[in-house]
């Protein structure tokens, strides 16, 4: 992966409500983070691209090297996310995007300059409408880059997650997507299964450590195939 330039999505995006409420997603973007240092360690480029609050990559893991092998771009919303993710595909050459992220699905339909008080309503009724998805629009602005789907589930079998992980393949034209339930997710312990085109399982893993790693030989090699190497 070294000299190969790739995006990280990582952490939560936000919908706002009034001036100082919004809606956003569980998501500390620990895992983008590994994955954004495993990559750096390996020489890649990354553009990491996060949401508020989101854990940056540790640059003191990462070799003397790295350094200034590290983009970070902030976002906040899925209109933000959209137009950041747009402008990095179609600015040169990519390898592949890492969408790990966690994107609302729904946002509120308005948002209020204001702050509305709580003691002037009993209820308050906030109306949603669905984002873009954004994964559906990368190889659109980039066809030849490699795509990391990822999926989380909540109670789900790993018979059903694979299933599930092999629609999104195909729904979102990903080469890889890695599937995993909010079950077994405590810390560092992450179990994970990274899931082929074909809907074969390609790693099965225990950590978020071994999640980056197995993630990043699996680009590489594909990188190395798409490029004749």
């Amino acid at each position: 992966m070294k000299g190969q330039r790739i995006i990280v999505t990582s952490g939560p995006t936000q919908g706002p409500i009034d001036a100082v409420r919004f809606i956003t997603n569980r998501s500390s973007g620990r895992l983008g983070a590994r994955i954004a240092e495993d990559a750096l360690k390996r020489g890649a480029i990354v553009d990491f691209v996060y949401g508020v609050d989101s854990l940056l990559p540790d640059m003191r893991q990462c070799g003397p090297d790295a350094a200034g092998n590290l983009n970070a771009f902030p976002i906040v919303t899925v209109s933000d996310l959209c137009e950041r993710m747009r402008e990095r595909l179609t600015c040169g050459p990519v390898a592949a995007v890492i969408h790990a992220m966690a994107v609302l699905d729904y946002e509120p339909i308005e948002r209020l300059d204001c702050k509305v008080q709580s003691r002037e309503n009993e209820e308050w009724v906030i109306r949603l409408r669905r984002t873009p998805k954004v994964i559906t629009q990368i190889k659109s602005w980039n066809p030849g880059v490699i795509l990391v789907g990822f999926k989380l589930e909540v109670h789900k079998t790993k018979n059903e997650l694979v299933r599930i992980a092999s629609g999104a393949l195909i729904a979102n034209r990903a080469d890889m997507v890695v599937v995993n339930d909010l079950d077994n997710i405590r810390g560092e312990e992450h179990q994970a299964w990274i899931i082929g085109p074909a809907g074969q399982i390609l790693a099965e893993c225990a950590t978020k450590n071994q999640i980056a790693a197995k993630l990043n030989d699996l680009i590489a090699e594909a990188v190395s195939e798409r490029d004749g190497g």
